[in-house]
């Protein structure tokens, strides 16, 4: 992504969570950081360094 010197990079975030205790989400292994919680040393913004994203079930 190409921008203006010194801007920031957007974030891309998790489509697919939802907030917990949604009927039909479940927790899932975050797939930004493969479950580790961790990206190049630093805490994963997509799970906050759990490693796991509560996201739909599919089905029906």
């Amino acid at each position: 992504m190409q921008g203006k010197p010194g801007q920031a990079a957007q974030v891309q975030t998790n489509t697919d969570e939802v907030p917990a205790g949604i009927p039909g989400a479940g927790e899932n292994i975050c797939r930004r950081c493969s479950g580790t919680g961790m990206i190049d040393g630093r805490i994963c913004p997509e799970c906050g360094g759990t490693g796991k994203v509560t996201t739909p079930i599919g089905g029906g």
